[in-house]
């Protein structure tokens, strides 16, 4: 039996192609636009994204038994806005997670409407990526097109929709929308009644490992594939990332180092941290999650190295940073705002402690700890809560570099277990898919048993105790410069 994952991610769709035994037989990316109308805000076509599906499907499933193709699930970028008419054409361009216009219907959220009511409601307050505030930006800048939407959608499921014809969306998705009643698992009639939208206008709700349908005969007929393969709910990226790093059950904890960046931490029961600087969320495996998110993670060092200094070679900008722990410089990873903990849309990238003896390498090393630093803000905050984490799993682009696995060890002090796969989302997705198509019980007993670590990266004492002195600078940095970036 063979499994597919399909991996939703900003810049590209990825693909992969599972046997019912956990092999990765196939990999494929299929890349589409990305535009920017204006700053701040980032659209994508969801008809790309179905295109780049038809192509990357055909391709992945080119060389196999077809009729051994069991079933389809998905990771995907979360809380972006599609929305469809009543003919089920897409009436705008989709609003994306990193889109940063919403600030005026966040202030109105947060301030007007209240943080303990949002919390609340949805166990969350109002971010500039959630859908929530799109839909209220929608409503006040494009009347014409509010009043066209038939359907409000995420972008995974504007996938699983045109494959099954089921208007549908999972728990860990949903949760990202400010529109979810996360602790009861049910949209929040509050919510929509404030964001002026309906019941019927969303979807309805699945657990991440359950079946939503089967491929229509027009999917079927135009992938070549079998109208008994079974559409699977699928996740969120971060909840499909965690599903393929194992981190399910009570007390695991992921990092995730792609576009954004992610710690995530899977616990049985629903909880809320006090100032909602975390993200509380349903888990893909029928449980709970909390997650502090940063908007900019590999995306800074994609952006210093390609665009700032104009190479491509990471790995050999990287061999001579030898020395850790002693840098002067340090980097506000903020290029697209920030989300946990600060919630804050204006805030921007800043370099800080250069010298005339400042090189090139110094300030590469302190885009990877700004990251770093900006992950333990989050992690510091979980264990607040009483959280006692060790060690964690790591995926994305950015976790293939040796030299930031060993920042992030010994920043965060963390063991740092390396899977087997890295393709966290697009195998949570395959996963999901086997357990939605019978193969494994539950989506514990799936990880637990497809999951293999190959490789730990162990903190050093003393390197640990010279990141905590860096971190007490860091952490300040942002702090003194809050008051500037409203004037930039």
């Amino acid at each position: 039996m063979y499994y597919i994952g399909l991996d939703l991610g900003t810049s590209a769709l990825k693909l992969l192609l599972m046997s019912g035994q956990g092999e990765i037989c196939k990999i494929i990316s299929k890349e589409y636009p990305i535009s920017f109308p204006k700053p701040g805000w980032s659209e994508q076509n969801p008809v790309d994204w179905w295109n780049a599906a038809v192509d990357g499907i055909r391709e992945l499933v080119r060389d196999v038994d077809k009729d051994q193709i069991k079933g389809i699930s998905f990771g995907g970028q979360m809380h972006g806005l599609v929305v469809l008419d009543k003919d089920d054409n897409v009436i705008r361009p989709a609003i994306l997670w990193n889109d940063g216009r919403t600030s005026e219907e966040c202030k109105f959220l947060n301030e007007v409407v209240g943080t303990e009511k949002l919390s609340q409601y949805t166990a969350n307050i109002a971010f500039a990526g959630f859908t929530a505030p799109k839909i209220l930006w929608m409503q006040k800048h494009e009347p014409e097109n509010f009043s066209k939407i038939h359907k409000i959608m995420l972008p995974k499921d504007y996938l699983a929709y045109r494959l099954s014809g089921v208007f549908c969306t999972d728990v860990s998705d949903a949760s990202g929308m400010l529109l979810f009643d996360v602790e009861h698992k049910r949209w929040s009639e509050e919510m929509l009644n404030i964001c002026g939208i309906k019941g019927e206008q969303m979807a309805d709700i699945y657990e991440s490992y359950e079946a939503v349908g089967t491929v229509t005969p027009e999917a079927a007929k135009e992938l070549g594939l079998s109208e008994a393969v079974k559409i699977i709910a699928g996740a969120g990226d971060n909840a499909a990332a965690a599903i393929g790093t194992g981190t399910v059950g009570d007390g695991k904890c992921n990092i995730s180092l792609g576009t954004s960046g992610t710690i995530f931490i899977s616990s049985k029961n629903f909880r809320v941290d006090k100032n909602n600087a975390l993200h509380s969320f349903a888990h893909a495996d029928g449980h709970f999650h909390l997650m502090g998110c940063m908007l900019s993670a590999a995306s800074c060092n994609k952006w210093w190295m390609e665009d700032i200094i104009g190479t491509k070679e990471y790995g050999k900008e990287q061999e001579s940073l030898q020395v850790l722990g002693e840098n002067h410089v340090f980097f506000l990873p903020y290029l697209m705002g920030e989300r946990s903990p600060y919630n804050d849309p204006d805030a921007r990238g800043a370099f800080i402690g250069m010298s005339m003896d400042t090189k090139r390498s110094d300030m590469t090393l302190a885009v990877l700890e700004g990251v770093a630093f900006a992950m333990k803000d989050s992690l510091g905050i979980a264990k607040s809560l009483g959280i006692d984490i060790k060690k964690t799993t790591i995926c994305g682009g950015g976790a293939k570099s040796l030299l930031w696995r060993k920042i992030m060890a010994n920043v965060l002090n963390l063991e740092i277990n390396i899977i087997e796969s890295e393709e966290g989302p697009g195998y949570g997705g395959a996963i999901l898919a086997a357990v939605g198509c019978g193969e494994y019980s539950s989506v514990e007993e799936a990880a637990k048993k497809l999951v293999k670590v190959v490789d730990t990266v162990k903190p050093d004492s003393e390197l640990v105790n010279k990141y905590e002195e860096r971190y007490k600078i860091f952490r300040q940095i942002y702090p003194s410069l809050k008051f500037l970036y409203p004037m930039l």
